[in-house]
């Protein structure tokens, strides 16, 4: 026979555990959550972060915070959420940066093992810009300047092993032409080297190229993805301009740490769709020339492992270094 003593102690046990199960039965979430922003405050992932974190914040009754985390390129805000308990309380936004800086240098995190994508917020192209007394008016005449003039014709970026780096790259192997890089400290820094012809051309995002090609300082010769950009509808696709095959998007998508409940995943990805799809952010993005995504965790997880291999295979055909 068990002493009183004994029967006390059972029952503080059990008190203890019936309360454990039922915080653990709470619905997610139950505290803040932290969403790392890898870049600076300001541009346009941080801008798209806090529109998702707003949504967030009303529909799940908690507060969603960003944290902006910049440095190495996106590498330090993306180890930081590779890195966090899998959860659901940390998250991520990013660009496909952290993509492309972990297939050229060595970085503490890899993209396709340690997260967990949740939806790809928006996507749209890049526009190749040149300087407008640039000769070329055409991806045709970029290539064949390249191929009279091997290692002449340069092209900016806004720093080594990010998108404009590699993608710039990924027109000079698949049309076979050798040109210079020039990196930059950012896109900021490049736009005014290619309009005084320092630089001769560079990838723009449509939102800080547009206003210079309307006032004529930058000249448009094509745009990077698949099909034409709403925003520019009479420019030609790098692809229809002789080079079969060829795209690059700008993406910004919205991550978690490997191993995060399906649960959870499943309602962020649920609720990021709605925020996306709402009347107000599909006008806004439209003017902008950026379309909504808003796909499932299994369709962005599919494209993420084949960029990061499309990248890694552009570095090694390319010879690129990696620091």
């Amino acid at each position: 026979m068990r002493s009183p003593t004994a029967i006390f102690l059972c029952l503080v046990t059990c008190v203890l555990c019936l309360g454990m199960a039922g915080a653990d039965a709470q619905p997610y979430p139950v505290r803040p959550v932290r969403i790392v922003v890898p870049v600076s405050a300001g541009g346009g992932v941080d801008t798209l972060a806090r529109i998702v974190a707003e949504h967030f914040s009303m529909a799940l009754g908690q507060r969603f915070i960003v944290d902006n985390r910049p440095g190495a390129g996106t590498s330090i805000g993306a180890e930081i959420a590779a890195k966090a308990p899998p959860d659901g309380y940390t998250l991520m936004v990013s660009s496909s940066s952290f993509v492309t800086n972990a297939a050229i240098q060595r970085v503490r995190y890899d993209p396709v093992r340690d997260f967990q994508p949740v939806t790809k917020l928006t996507a749209n192209p890049y526009i190749i810009v040149t300087t407008p007394a640039f000769p070329a008016a055409s991806i045709r005449e970029l290539i064949a300047l390249a191929r009279a003039r091997p290692g002449a014709i340069t092209y900016a970026s806004s720093g080594t092993g990010g998108i404009f780096h590699l993608g710039s790259e990924l027109l000079c192997v698949m049309a076979g032409v050798k040109m210079t890089h020039v990196p930059f400290k950012g896109v900021a820094d490049g736009y005014p080297a290619v309009m005084s012809g320092e630089v001769n051309w560079i990838f723009g995002s449509p939102i800080s190229a547009l206003p210079q090609i309307k006032a004529g300082r930058l000249k448009a010769i094509a745009v990077t993805s698949a099909a034409r950009s709403m925003a520019l509808p009479e420019l030609p696709t790098v692809a229809e301009s002789g080079v079969p095959g060829y795209e690059v998007d700008a993406w910004f998508g919205l991550f978690a740490p490997a191993h995060v409940p399906a649960p959870i995943v499943g309602k962020l990805n649920a609720e990021a769709v709605k925020a996306m799809r709402a009347p107000e952010i599909e006008r806004r993005m439209g003017v902008e020339g950026t379309s909504i995504i808003a796909n499932s965790p299994g369709e962005f997880s599919g494209q993420v492992k084949a960029e990061f291999g499309k990248w890694r295979s552009l570095v090694a055909k390319a010879g690129l270094k990696i620091r």
